[in-house]
């Protein structure tokens, strides 16, 4: 009987397939007249609109292979499907816009609600915006999208540091105002925040994206204090774009039916991020963070109160033609630079500096034989030093990946 439902079902959906009149379906993409910035990446996507309705739907898919060698010993090859993303947009009304990014990483180990934030236009300069919103903490929160890179792995202080594609419930206000060569824009927001497990991990270390792992998040706060996200961003249409933003709040459940249970601690992050292109060609995107986390004086000094780290992106397009029957095909050389610390300061015994930081150094190259579809090849190279300083273990190997919007 099970099979024979499925059999039912295959002929159904074929029956469906063919009765499908392609040519209502059109791709669109979200334009803006104005110069772009880093606060439009959540519309500035491809999207797949049926006929004149108002919900468009789109997304990205990205997969790779991975070869990697720490200190002499491998695990071999693996393939990894890291994710998945499906986007849903929607015009409600006249400046009213719906959007929803639901991401399944390594196939469905993870289901995650990224964006679904209703968004009403008052004037270009002010928005309102609520939902689960993208917490605008330096620039790869928000511009994240694989297909958009050169390397197959994020950034590691964007997803160490910076939780990667950090999201909460909340509300807040944007805007943007462009005129001749410049444009400004700013986003603040209130949402749910951190948890103590940012303290109390696996990793047995101050461990930021541990809050991730939160799923009660999207459902109330973890201390009744809202976490404070404030970005603002200046562009000029040659020189580039500068961003600055903090995010700030409690994370530590201090108080519990009106009986105190430790003072309120805080976390407060610091981002500064930059990208520019010279000569219309070599693309240059650089982000550095700064956290800073209240620990309790009863916790090991193996937990800082202090983190930092940034990484360096450089793209030149070596060619730009037709390549194998491609138009308007790119063939790019990249390279990436980065570091993270995870515990800056010092030992009180000895004075010595705590280490628990990573290089990384990762060359690469790239076709794109087409704006939204990448083919990827990376070299990485990192050395992570332990808490004590003791001689780094070093990673290399290769990966060979793609990423599309679809």
């Amino acid at each position: 009987m099970r099979n024979l439902f499925l059999l039912l079902f295959i002929c159904i959906q074929f029956a469906a397939v063919a009765q499908v009149d392609y040519s209502l379906f059109r791709r669109v993409q979200k334009k803006d007249s104005t110069i772009k910035m880093n606060v439009d990446a959540v519309y500035s996507r491809p999207f797949l609109q049926i006929g004149k309705t108002p919900v468009a739907l789109g997304g990205y898919v990205e997969a790779n292979s991975n070869y990697m060698v720490t200190n002499g010993k491998t695990e071999g090859m693996s393939f990894q499907m890291r994710r998945l993303t499906i986007f849903l947009s929607s015009s409600i009304g006249k400046r009213i816009k719906f959007l929803s990014e639901i991401e399944f990483e390594d196939g469905t180990k993870e289901i995650n609600i990224e964006f679904a934030a209703v968004d009403i236009e008052l004037h270009p300069l002010l928005n309102v915006r609520g939902g689960v919103i993208m917490n605008p903490i330096g620039s790869f929160n928000q511009n994240h999208d694989g297909p958009k890179w050169e390397f197959i792995d994020r950034p590691i202080s964007a997803t160490t540091i910076i939780p990667s594609t950090w999201s909460n419930v909340g509300f807040g206000l944007w805007g943007k105002y462009a005129k001749n060569k410049w444009a400004v824009a700013y986003e603040a927001y209130l949402s749910n925040g951190f948890d103590e497990r940012i303290i109390n991990n696996a990793e047995n270390r101050t461990w930021i994206p541990a809050s991730k792992l939160n799923p009660d998040r999207f459902e109330e706060s973890s201390n009744g204090v809202p976490l404070t996200t404030v970005k603002a961003a200046v562009r000029h249409r040659k020189i580039g774009e500068l961003g600055i933003s903090w995010m700030g709040g409690v994370y530590n459940k201090f108080e519990d039916d009106g009986i105190e249970l430790d003072k309120k601690r805080r976390i407060d992050l610091f981002a500064i991020d930059f990208n520019t292109r010279i000569k219309n060609k070599i693309y240059i995107n650089t982000e550095w963070v700064w956290a800073f986390v209240d620990v309790p004086e009863t916790f090991s000094q193996q937990y800082g109160n202090k983190q930092r780290g940034g990484f360096l992106d450089i793209v030149y397009p070596v060619l730009n033609r037709t390549i194998l029957g491609f138009e308007h095909a790119t063939f790019n050389v990249a390279a990436r630079l980065e570091y993270a610390d995870y515990n800056v300061g010092t030992f009180n015994e000895t004075g010595g500096n705590i280490r628990d930081d990573i290089y990384a150094i990762v060359p690469g190259i790239s076709f794109r034989p087409h704006p939204q579809t990448v083919l990827r090849a990376n070299y990485r190279y990192h050395w992570q030093t332990d808490l004590l300083g003791n001689p780094a273990a070093r990673t290399a190997g290769f990966q060979f990946g793609f990423s599309s919007y679809f």
